[in-house]
């Protein structure tokens, strides 16, 4: 792990391996860049491999919330240019996706390649936003633990729930070792984020999207729209695979993202 003063925040971050360009990849709602130790173990061979901790997550520094999409783009710009990389293949998870796109829409010349992991480009409904600020005032009155109660079983596929206690074991370390304030700076910046459908159409560099072919949270039917509809997008859908594909099937996981990178 390293660590890099990055605008108010000191950010931390694992970088293994070589290759240009590198991979950042950018962890979810409420985890850390632990939920990529299988992708980077079986990519730092061929690829360099950036993992940061989001602003208030993990190792990095908290701040008070609410962390908007535009926010951590930002960090993440300053990141960049803190470890001298000009181009990346820009990789977001879920929360990652959202500020990934977020990023594309001020910085397209930094990204290389798109990857678009278990995310989606609609914002939160008006429906959606008053449980963001309910849950974030139940993390600040009650800790981390209801958050994982709750999340867990839509974070995973039921036969993960039920027969890879490992893996659940993984995901509620995580996320109780999430800071409180982190978790409601990601609540309340989730419910602020901007509708992205009409950016799909604008992007312009190669594009991965991967969701798991169980995933509820983000299911296939909204990465098919997004493959179909950004110029020179390839899906790959992961088998037995909730929302935390890269966890769940980490094989097929990494062998997507292998693929895609690697010259024809």
């Amino acid at each position: 792990m390293a660590r890099a003063q990055v605008r108010d925040i000191t950010m931390a971050y694992s970088d293994r391996g070589w290759g240009n360009p590198p991979i950042v990849l950018l962890h979810g709602f409420p985890l850390d860049r632990r939920m990529w130790e299988p992708q980077v173990r079986g990519l730092y061979r061929e690829f360099r491999v950036v993992t940061p901790d989001l602003r208030g997550h993990g190792k990095s520094q908290v701040t008070p919330g609410p962390y908007t999409m535009e926010e951590l783009a930002e960090d993440l710009h300053a990141l960049l240019d803190a470890l001298g990389l000009q181009r990346v293949v820009l990789g977001g998870f879920s929360m990652g996706g959202y500020m990934a796109f977020a990023f594309y829409r001020k910085y397209p010349q930094r990204v290389q390649s798109l990857l678009l992991l278990d995310t989606r480009p609609q914002p939160d409904s008006e429906q959606a936003k008053p449980g963001r600020e309910e849950m974030a005032l139940l993390a600040e009155r009650e800790g981390a633990g209801p958050i994982a109660d709750r999340l867990i079983p839509r974070l995973l596929s039921p036969a993960t729930v039920a027969g890879n206690p490992a893996i659940v074991a993984k995901v509620r370390q995580m996320i109780m070792e999430c800071p409180v304030q982190g978790i409601a700076g990601d609540l309340r910046g989730l419910a602020l984020r901007r509708d992205s459908t009409d950016l799909l159409r604008e992007i312009r560099v190669p594009t991965l999207v991967v969701v798991g072919d169980q995933d509820v949270l983000t299911p296939p039917a909204e990465s098919e729209m997004m493959a179909a509809t950004i110029p020179n997008a390839t899906l790959v859908k992961i088998p037995g695979a909730g929302h935390l594909s890269n966890l769940e099937n980490p094989q097929a996981f990494t062998s997507a993202i292998r693929d895609f990178l690697r010259p024809h």
